[in-house]
């Protein structure tokens, strides 16, 4: 993707459309592309009235459980949130057989829908990874199974069934256009794209390019990762230029569907993040490049982009994660990914904040970094757009600061 150039009238309407949006305080509430992981590997999160009232501050209507907490789903009942939940990986084994996989649908989701928007059923998570593939060979036949159920009881025009998976599933990553699936899973990926062609489903994945920066900090721009402007790079078979490696990573996918016969599949992203505190060997996970990260995504989404091989499709993204979870295992990395800390309060300064962050039951949100609305003034515009989105008040234009397209 090349940079923008603000030589053209039809430029400046866009960016000033842009700002107007923003400054309204309605932006979020027009980006359907975007929803944010609800994890509760927590002893101190906040009650699901309170992730609601929370999750309605920020204009978003999309979030994902990796359950089926009925305590979080009877609250969601009329709150018009989008919820898309989990099948725990321990669970699979069970739902080979059709009978018990119509009892888990009858239980877990037949009580709750339509008050509940239960849009989407994951199958698992990452249920291949480079170092255990024990379970993938569960996944088909539970999908299968499990869609068949929804079926049965009148449920399948509101929920769609998928399994997100991690990039592990890849041979191939790079260039975007070499993506290819390894062969032990090539078979799999199959069955599961001509399951999600039928049922017209999106395919889910995981993508973090954290991770590859992490692992070779020397190599990997950390503008790439993070969104900023940067040379990028273009792929030698398709000239594709990519700014950045999330949709480097994305299109990789949809090449090896490509590969496989399956050209139209929609490749969404189930997970993407960056964490705001590590460990000592975790190189980059900082308060700075985790808020850098996620402004940027969200202004992203906010354009409603696609990648560089689906231009003219906007990308579902859903950032990982709500809250910092302090009883998840590994790394500290792993317990900081949240934009918010347990109390409803900022994590770091991700360009907006709140009235209040004492509570997540009586927060509403600005974009600004202080609690004041913005004043936007014409010379703050003209100044924004001269500057290709780098803006003249950092406080003022903080949410937008670090956009490059």
């Amino acid at each position: 993707m090349t940079s923008k150039t603000f030589t053209r009238l039809p430029n400046l309407i866009n960016v000033l459309l842009l700002l107007s949006l923003v400054f309204s305080g309605n932006i979020l509430q027009r980006v359907t592309s975007l929803g944010i992981n609800y994890g509760q590997v927590g002893n101190n999160l906040p009650s699901p009235d309170k992730v609601i009232n929370l999750l309605r501050s920020l204009r978003i209507t999309k979030t994902r459980i990796y359950d089926t907490n009925p305590q979080i789903l009877s609250a969601f009942a009329n709150s018009n949130i989008e919820i898309i939940v989990t099948i725990e990986n321990q669970v699979l084994t069970l739902l080979q057989d059709p009978q018990q996989a119509l009892q888990w649908v009858d239980s877990h989701i037949k009580p709750y829908v339509p008050a509940t928007r239960i849009t989407g059923i994951m199958v698992g998570n990452e249920l291949f990874t480079d170092e255990d593939s024990s379970l993938i060979g569960y996944m088909m036949p539970a999908m299968i199974n499990i869609h068949k159920a929804l079926v049965q009881l009148g449920l399948d025009r509101y929920v769609q069934v998928s399994s997100p998976s991690s990039l592990a599933v890849l041979a191939e990553s790079y260039p975007p256009s070499a993506g290819s699936f390894k062969p032990e899973v090539s078979s799999v990926m199959q069955q599961l794209l001509q399951f999600l062609e039928a049922t017209r489903s999106p395919f889910w994945i995981n993508a973090y390019p954290y991770f590859a920066y992490k692992d070779n900090p020397d190599k990997i721009p950390i503008d790439y990762v993070l969104f900023n402007r940067n040379v990028g790079m273009t792929d030698p078979n398709t000239r594709l230029h990519y700014d950045n490696m999330m949709y480097a990573q994305v299109d990789a996918v949809a090449f090896a569907a490509a590969k496989l016969g399956y050209r139209n599949i929609e490749v969404r992203v189930a997970e993407t993040g960056w964490p705001s505190k590590g460990d000592a060997g975790e190189v980059g996970a900082s308060p700075s490049n985790a808020a850098t990260y996620n402004r940027n995504l969200m202004m992203r989404q906010f354009a409603g982009e696609g990648t560089p091989a689906r231009r003219n499709s906007r990308l579902d993204v859903y950032i990982f994660a709500l809250f910092n979870e302090d009883m998840k295992p590994g790394p500290t990395s792993e317990k900081n990914y949240g934009i918010f800390r347990p109390d409803g309060s900022l994590a770091y300064n991700l360009g907006f904040s709140t009235m209040s962050t004492t509570t997540a039951n009586s927060q509403s949100v600005t974009y600004s970094s202080s609690a004041t609305k913005v004043q936007i003034s014409f010379y703050n515009m003209v100044c924004f757009v001269h500057n290709e989105y780098k803006c003249c008040n950092n406080d003022e234009f903080s949410v937008l600061s670090s956009y490059r397209q």
